[in-house]
């Protein structure tokens, strides 16, 4: 696209996009948002953050982590709270990193929900910090919808494009011993569950924005890797201490188990398309 120049808002022309989609200026560090755009939208999608995985856990990064989120969550409340404005509805995403792992779950529960407390590590914490920054929303008169979401699969990028790469070389890499349970969602059924959530009234809170059927590591490595090479692969435990050396305190993640239930979401009334994992790879390695 072009440049942005006095905050004003721009053409896309540069990537594909649909020739009408508008950029404007905001800078969540410096608390500077383009206010024009304020009195123009009726929703707002807040997808801002460092990415989780894209570099080890430094000091440095956690600030990032947990920065970019906060400011980015607290400046449009703040926009929306001196901005004059017709805004219904804003979606905030969040992560199942929210949870900790399964062996902290509530005795009573098949699986995390909603209503279970954020984990006392790390990635626990920055999701409260994150959807407290957002939660003054609601007291705006905003319908506010927050998606905790578990693993996106997407060829686009993300950790699908990770576990696809030792296929090249006929390796399927289990993660440890592979037990540790995944709670995932496929693009597709993400993007669509934003445009639910904004274009139904009666959903508001905190959901869950994971697949129906969780799976283990082991498992879904073999799945892809029969979906990609048929029976030409070989499997591979990689130690956990390997990963701690790779990935540092990030690993801790790698190896968490975290089953969590979409009941909420599906009560709701949202119906998946990819409600398993053979759905969804059938889908993304056509």
């Amino acid at each position: 696209g072009k440049k942005i120049e006095g905050g004003h808002s721009i053409l896309n022309e540069g990537w594909g996009a649909p020739p009408d989609l508008q950029f404007h200026y905001w800078a969540p560090i410096k608390q500077e948002i383009d206010k024009s755009v304020i009195g123009k939208v009726d929703a707002i999608i807040n997808l801002a953050g460092a990415g989780i995985a894209d570099k080890r856990w430094s000091g440095k990064r956690k600030k990032e982590i947990v920065g970019s989120r906060v400011l980015a969550a607290k400046l449009l409340v703040k926009a929306l709270t001196e901005f004059p404005n017709h805004v219904a509805s804003v979606l905030n995403i969040s992560a199942i990193g929210w949870y900790g792992p399964d062996s902290k779950r509530a005795s009573e529960h098949e699986a995390f929900t909603e209503t279970d407390p954020p984990d006392s590590a790390f990635l626990g914490d920055a999701c409260r910090q994150w959807e407290e920054s957002i939660a003054p929303v609601h007291s705006l008169g905003k319908r506010l919808v927050i998606l905790r979401t578990g693993i996106v699969l997407s060829n686009e990028g993300g950790a699908f494009v990770e576990f696809k790469k030792p296929l090249r070389f006929g390796i399927a890499a289990i993660m440890g011993r592979g037990m540790q349970i995944m709670s995932w969602i496929h693009l597709d059924d993400l993007c669509r569950l934003f445009i639910y959530s904004l274009g139904n009234k009666q959903v508001s809170g905190i959901y869950n924005a994971t697949a129906p059927k969780p799976i283990d590591n082991a498992s879904f490595t073999l799945a892809l890797a029969r979906k990609l090479r048929q029976d030409h692969f070989i499997p591979v435990h990689i130690p956990s201490f390997i990963l701690k050396l790779v990935l540092g305190e990030l690993s801790i993640e790698v190896m968490k188990s975290a089953k969590v239930s979409s009941e909420k979401i599906k009560t709701a009334g949202f119906q998946f398309v990819y409600p398993s994992v053979e759905a969804a790879l059938e889908d993304l390695c056509k």
